[in-house]
């Protein structure tokens, strides 16, 4: 059973290896709260996974680490099992799902693990984990159903009561659990009446589901741009402490992960990946009770695929107001275009691009379409730019 004193004993052997993230005062993100981040982006491998994983690889028996470890991951885990287990010269193989991001996956084989890569998502490769242990033996590292685990992440909730000592409320991202458990029987055990709140995507809502359902449930599919809280079951104990000691967990939308992903970046010059940003898209879009109260949110990861990361700042500035694209009807005529560009420019909207075309089927023949992809302020500034076409003439669709 976890305790106070696994967590302290696992602050110091993490101690060696680990970078101290400072807190980062952000009050722009919800001038409603006194906002501070834990960077957890910033942590050695990216990510706070490294905590759990090292200590876990730390604590097995000599046999154990003769024979090797194996882990199952969508990414972050996957790091931290590797340098845990390189570091301490024993042979790590990761199991991943096919769909994980391509940098965590070459991060995770630079650390020295072998890898497999298995078709799904984190469940699928959960199953052909265990497999592989059974066949040859090798000790398994869970990412978050682990008292070891567990504890090694709950010495982030130790650091928040010493770095923040009138702290209100936390907010933490979950997916299978290990994070917040860990977290909130620290500061549960240490100052009750401190919040916890956990945020999900709505995407993947597996704990979300099993506290409201009171038992441990499985989804039939998840899908989100937070791949590293994508679990479609949480860990039987991680259920349970939560279920004692986390207050509430509310759901976010991909384009409230999108949106705190961009405003990081732009606010708090601080890259987060979609599972790191959704406690911040809790705070910004409040999902949860923190009005007035002094406020950590943990942002537990920063390993984004670039890749995807221009197709997530465009949705995040879709949901700010900031870029939207117009279609309305024109009659086919000399001077419609520059009558509409005129309007645009007078209203302070810069033209990102222009599609025209003519003969769209069902509209009327003496009539062309037009979208047009503008570069806004926000959600007013759209507005006033529609009613602006609007009172001209033009017929938005």
């Amino acid at each position: 059973m976890l305790n106070l004193d696994d967590l302290y004993k696992a602050r110091y052997v993490l101690s060696k290896i680990l970078r101290h993230t400072d807190l980062v005062h952000a009050p722009k993100l919800n001038p409603e709260s006194d906002i501070y981040l834990k960077p957890e982006n910033l942590q050695i491998t990216g990510s706070f996974k490294v905590r759990g994983a090292y200590y876990k690889v730390s604590q097995l028996s000599d046999e154990e680490k003769k024979k090797g470890v194996i882990a199952c991951s969508a990414g972050n885990h996957a790091q931290g099992v590797a340098l845990g287990a390189t570091s301490n010269g024993i042979k790590s193989i990761i199991c991943l799902p096919e769909g994980a991001p391509i940098s965590k996956v070459e991060a995770t084989r630079r650390l020295g693990a072998e890898i497999c890569l298995v078709p799904g998502v984190y469940d699928d490769a959960y199953k052909r984990a265990l497999q592989l242990r059974d066949e040859h033996g090798y000790a398994f590292v869970h990412p978050f159903n682990d008292d070891h685990v567990i504890a090694g992440q709950g010495t982030i909730g130790l650091e928040l009561l010493d770095q923040l000592p009138d702290i209100e409320a936390v907010v933490v991202p979950i997916g299978g659990g290990g994070l917040i458990s860990g977290v909130a029987y620290a500061i549960k055990s240490l100052k009750p009446d401190v919040k916890v709140y956990g945020v999900q995507a709505a995407g993947a809502p597996s704990m979300y589901q099993s506290i409201h359902d009171n038992q441990p449930v499985t989804l039939g599919s998840v899908a989100t741009v937070a791949d590293g809280i994508a679990v479609k079951t949480p860990g039987d104990l991680t259920y349970e402490i939560c279920q004692k000691y986390v207050d509430d967990i509310a759901l976010v939308s991909e384009d409230e992960i999108c949106a705190a992903i961009l405003r990081l970046i732009e606010e708090e010059k601080m890259v987060a990946e979609g599972a790191g940003a959704v406690s911040v898209a809790a705070a910004m879009f409040n999902k949860v009770p923190i009005k007035g109260k002094k406020t950590v949110c943990l942002v537990s990861g920063g390993n984004i695929d670039v890749n995807i990361l221009n197709r997530v700042i465009n949705r995040g500035l879709d949901k700010d107001g900031r870029i939207c694209t117009l279609a309305m009807e024109l009659d086919d005529k000399p001077g419609q275009l520059l009558e509409v560009i005129e309007v645009l420019a007078s209203l302070g909207a810069n033209v990102l691009s222009v599609h025209h075309e003519r003969g769209v089927y069902g509209q009327n023949i003496n009539a062309c379409e037009l979208h047009v992809r503008l570069e806004t302020r926000n959600h007013e500034h759209v507005d006033a730019i529609k009613e602006g076409l609007q009172k001209k003439g033009f017929k938005l669709k």
